[in-house]
C-alpha cells in the first residue's frame, strides 16, 4: 500500500530516520581507500564529487555519510517522498528526479550545485536492473566536471529482501567495509558513444570495488592474502 498522507509521510521519515542511526550505529564500520581519502567527512578532502554506490547497501552510507553538502538524488516514483523525508531528517539535501522521470530539472538542479556541494546517487535505482550502471551518472559527470568515486560495500552478515535489488539489512552488531578507489573524471563534451564506455568503465570499478569489500569482510583477508589487521586499514566504529 503506497502511502500519500504528508503528515504520515513526515512522521514515518522522522521515525525511520532515528531506527537508522540506531541500528546502523552498532555495526562496526571500516574504510580503506585505494588511492585518495574521499570519506565527506575527512578534513584533508578537496573538490567536489558524485558518490556512485548500489541501490542495495544504502543503508549504510545515509549514516556515515550524512551531510548537509551532500545532496541526494531522488526518483519520482510512489515512494520516494517517504525516501526523501528520511534523508532529510539523516541531515542530507535532496533533489527529485531520475534518468526516466524529472531527469532534466534535476540535471540542471545538480549542474549548479556541483558548485559548491557533493551529490550522491545509486546508479541502478529506482528499478534495477541490480548492480547495472545507468547512462544518467555519466552524463551527470560530464556535464557538471564532477569526478565520480565508485564505492564499493560488503556486511559481514545481513538480511536481504527479496527485492529487485537484494536490498540489504546488515545485522545488528555486525561488521561493514567500505572500499574507494581513484575518483574517475569524465570529460565535458563527450560524445555518446564514449559515454557507454565510461558507462562500462564505472560499472566494472563499482562491481570490483564490491567484489573486494564483500570478499574482505566475508573472509577477514584482504584479496587473499593480507589480514585485515596487518593491512593500512582506515577504521572508524560510528561517525568520523
Amino acid at each position: 500500500m503506497k502511502i500519500r498522507n504528508p503528515v504520515l509521510i513526515r512522521a514515518l521519515g522522522f521515525v525511520i530516520a532515528w531506527v537508522v542511526r540506531l541500528w546502523i550505529g552498532t555495526l562496526r564500520y571500516h574504510y580503506r581507500p585505494l588511492g585518495p581519502n574521499f570519506d565527506p567527512h575527512h578534513p584533508g578532502l578537496r573538490g567536489r564529487y558524485i558518490y556512485a554506490f548500489w541501490h542495495e547497501n544504502m543503508l549504510l552510507l545515509a549514516y556515515h555519510y550524512a551531510r548537509p553538502d551532500i545532496h541526494v538524488l531522488i526518483s519520482q516514483h510512489a515512494d520516494g517522498e517517504l525516501i526523501a523525508e528520511v534523508c532529510r531528517h539523516l541531515g542530507f539535501r535532496t533533489v527529485r528526479g531520475s534518468t526516466t522521470r524529472g531527469g532534466a530539472e534535476a540535471l540542471l538542479r545538480m549542474t549548479q550545485l556541483g558548485r559548491h556541494a557533493h551529490v550522491a546517487i545509486t546508479p541502478d535505482g529506482p528499478r534495477g536492473p541490480r548492480r547495472s550502471l545507468q547512462l544518467g551518472l555519466v552524463y551527470l559527470a560530464a556535464r557538471t566536471g564532477m569526478p565520480i568515486v565508485p564505492i564499493g560495500i560488503g556486511f559481514s552478515k545481513a538480511w536481504r529482501l527479496r527485492s529487485w535489488d537484494r536490498f540489504a539489512l546488515p545485522k545488528p552488531l555486525s561488521t561493514s567495509v567500505c572500499v574507494t578507489e581513484d575518483a574517475i573524471a569524465v570529460p565535458a563534451g563527450t560524445e555518446r558513444l564514449h559515454l557507454e564506455e565510461y558507462r562500462e568503465r564505472i560499472e566494472a570499478a563499482m562491481r570490483r570495488l564490491t567484489d573486494l569489500a564483500e570478499s574482505w569482510v566475508e573472509t577477514g583477508r584482504w584479496e587473499g592474502a593480507m589480514s585485515v589487521g596487518e593491512s593500512t586499514l582506515a577504521s572508524v566504529n560510528g561517525r568520523a
